[in-house]
Formats: structure tokens, sequence, C-alpha cells
């Protein structure tokens, strides 16, 4: 769809497209193209002849439409740290399905804090075996901590998701 649009209007657009095609991953024209048909028609809608030219406050109003470039992710290479200050992530403890020898409990603390299982396996070995806890203490964690989710998988994107 062809318009006439004002320079600062053309400047905004360009700007506004270039910011969400930073945010999608490379391979999704699809959603690009879709944005630009429906910027397109909310155009089309605020402009009644193709003879008039298409203003800033226009470009505005169609981007108030469909949404600022934020909703659409964040950019490639950009730290999402602001994010995640804003909402403190959480994170749960469970019991590896993955990285287990036993119950998956020495695994699934490692990945907690984001530690080597290897390491945590040979300290609580050492720990029972010189005293320094029980044996009983595994057990409990074993029944308490539940089990990682099982993961899906997607065949649109061929890799595996949380439940």
């Amino acid at each position: 769809m062809p318009f006439t649009l004002d320079e600062d209007a053309y400047r905004m657009l360009r700007d506004y497209f270039d910011d969400i095609r930073d945010r999608l991953p490379d391979d999704d024209t699809e959603t690009e193209a879709d944005l630009e048909t429906r910027m397109g028609e909310i155009l089309r809608e605020k402009v009644p002849s193709p003879m008039y030219v298409v203003s800033l406050d226009m470009v505005r109003a169609a981007i108030d439409r469909l949404g600022t470039p934020d909703c659409f992710g964040a950019r490639h290479g950009q730290s999402t740290t602001d994010e995640q200050d804003a909402q403190p992530a959480y994170r749960k403890l469970y019991r590896s399905r993955e990285n287990r020898s036993i119950a998956g409990v020495c695994g699934g603390l490692a990945e907690y804090i984001d530690g080597d299982a290897s390491v945590l396996r040979l300290v609580t070995l050492l720990l029972i075996l010189f005293g320094g806890i029980s044996i009983w203490i595994y057990v409990i964690l074993w029944i308490i901590i539940p089990e990682e989710p099982a993961r899906k998988f997607d065949v649109r994107n061929k890799k595996s998701k949380n439940a």
C-alpha cells in the first residue's frame, strides 16, 4: 500500500520498524510482514485519499494501536537485567531429572545454586562418611524436594520446554 509520508512521520515509522526488527528473531519475517501490513491497514483507515500526506500524528496514533516495540521482546544482544531487576525471579528447588546419580538431590541443589553437581556429591559423600551429616538427611531431602517437572517437546521449534 503506497503512502505519501511526511519526513518526520517517515523517520518515526522507519525507527519503529527497525526497533521491532532488532527484537524479532532473524528468521521471523512473517511477523514483520504482518506488522507492516497491519500498519498499512491502520494508516489506510486514517487517510481518506491517496492524495493526503500521512502526518506524524497519524503515525503516532497507529503505533499506539499496534503497541510499542517493547511488546515484541528484548533487543538482540541487549541484557534484560532491567526487566529482571523490576520483577525478582523466583527459583524453585527441584530434584534433577537429568543430572542424577541416586535421586537427583545433589543435581537439583547444584542447579539451584549454580554449582557443580560432582563437587556437591563429593562433599555430601564425605560429610556422610565422616559424620558431618546423616544419610537420613539425604533421604528426607529426597522425600520433601519435588522432582523437576517433565519437559514437553514442541514439534514446531524442535526444542524441549519446561512444563
